[in-house]
């Protein structure tokens, strides 16, 4: 039942109705009420002044007569109407707002308001922080043009085309350039055109209405270009979009707004556009895999990313920002070791700066105290170490890889107090087989020798 009070007088004021909350209210009850005349309860009563003149009154603050308090209020929110029949009035309606429950309801709206502003600069700030200025990494010139370029994308809600090879952080950018934009405080609604199976992708995009289709969702279903609406959509991987859903995409850009399936009506939306591929649009265009028209509407602003290893001076950067992070995260002051810091440095790269988070994170669960070592990287890292001198000869690269053994086995050895048994079962080797690497790699054993 609802809080408010309700009373309905004759044209001279005597109660015909009153309900519950009201009587309440009033001290009085339902069958005591009716027949009363109005004034008994509320001595400056309006109510046959409406019935009177026939006008409403909406929301009116009706103050208590002598500055009388009901309830512990003075005064009520009113608004009362006339009740007409053929045109002439036979009665009066009033509904009643008492004090105490419109302060009790705005005191409870306002609690709710604030708790969601909170919640909304809470996740704008978590938002702000993920892919803030200094998420963005790199000291390199290459780097730096590409950053701000990002960086004036960021001012316009023109399309962007985020370009670069698998790993290079494409989605980072996309989101840097979002949370930097005037649309930070609205949705980025992010989508990998490739994951998504080709039949779905469409409802995936655009919604359905309900009965769409069989299985549809009751209701119907918004699509992603709904939900961002005002804000970002991010098309990840656009390049493996099918060819007729190119076509309906290319529609929604030419006339901002969408049609779900099994809908009749055009939704309006305001969105951005942020794509992003690792393939050559352009050579897709030539082989007719991707529409000109889309690729064009697209690429208004293109964000290209260099790979990792274009830019070698941002490698040790990364590093340091993956280990500040694991560091800050388990609590621990982990480094790298200047000579695996070296071959790190010396990889080519191909999967990016995935793979460097990758064999960082690696190699810090396999630590065995604060320094990452060369034993804790993969071989793949340690021989293409070659690369830091140049293209080396092959005995050059024997004696590096020589000097990285020797460096392995006395870590072992410090580790193990010189225990070559203990050593050589960590190492997974003979004994036998370590007195020979020791004589290969001129390793002396100045301490005594312990476990023999």
């Amino acid at each position: 039942m609802t809080e408010d009070g309700f009373v309905v007088t004759d044209v001279d004021g005597i109660i015909l109705e009153m309900n519950k909350s009201y009587c309440d209210f009033l001290g009085t009850t339902k069958e005591e009420a009716i027949g009363q005349y109005i004034g008994k309860f509320i001595k400056n009563t309006k109510m046959p002044e409406i019935a009177a003149t026939g006008k409403k009154e909406v929301d009116e603050i009706h103050e208590f007569a002598n500055k009388e308090k009901i309830q512990g209020d003075d005064f009520l929110l009113v608004t009362r109407a006339p009740v007409k029949r053929n045109g002439k009035v036979i009665a009066a309606v009033a509904q009643v707002k008492f004090r105490f429950h419109t302060i009790k309801l705005a005191e409870k709206l306002r609690a709710q308001d604030q708790e969601l502003k909170y919640y909304k600069n809470e996740l704008r700030r978590l938002g702000e922080d993920k892919f803030s200025d200094d998420r963005i990494v790199g000291i390199s010139e290459e780097f730096k043009r590409t950053k701000k370029l990002a960086e004036k994308a960021s001012k316009n809600n023109l399309p962007v085309l985020v370009t670069g090879e698998t790993g290079t952080g494409k989605e980072v950018f996309a989101n840097y350039i979002h949370y930097s934009s005037e649309r930070k405080d609205k949705p980025l609604v992010s989508i990998n055109c490739a994951a998504i199976p080709h039949e779905l992708l469409e409802s995936e995009l655009f919604g359905y209405e309900e009965g769409a289709f069989t299985g549809a969702k009751k209701g119907g279903k918004k699509g992603k270009f709904q939900l961002a609406n005002g804000g970002t959509i991010f098309l990840d991987e656009i390049g493996d979009m099918p060819m007729h859903m190119q076509a309906k995409l290319l529609r929604v850009l030419q006339e901002n707004e969408v049609e779900k399936i099994g809908g009749d009506k055009p939704i309006p939306i305001d969105v951005r556009v942020i794509s992003a591929t690792n393939q050559d649009l352009k050579k897709l265009v030539e082989e007719k895999k991707f529409r000109e028209d889309l690729y064009y509407r697209l690429d208004v602003i293109n964000v290209n990313i260099p790979p990792l290893r274009q830019r070698p001076e941002d490698i040790g950067l990364f590093i340091e920002k993956t280990l500040e992070e694991l560091n800050r995260k388990h609590k621990t002051n982990t480094n790298v070791s200047p000579k695996a810091m070296e071959l790190l440095k010396g990889h080519s790269w191909p999967g990016n700066v995935r793979e460097l988070k990758n064999v960082i994170e690696s190699a810090y669960a396999l630590r065995e105290n604060e320094m990452i070592g060369i034993k804790q990287l993969s071989s793949d890292i340690i021989t293409s170490g070659k690369r830091i001198s140049g293209n080396l000869k092959g005995n050059d690269l024997d004696i590096i890889i020589n000097q990285f053994e020797k460096e392995i086995i006395l870590d072992y050895l410090v580790k193990n107090d010189y225990n070559i048994s203990k050593t050589a079962k960590e190492l997974g080797i003979h004994r036998t087989t370590l007195y020979n690497k020791f004589k290969k790699l001129n390793i002396e054993i100045c301490k005594e020798i312990k476990g023999e």
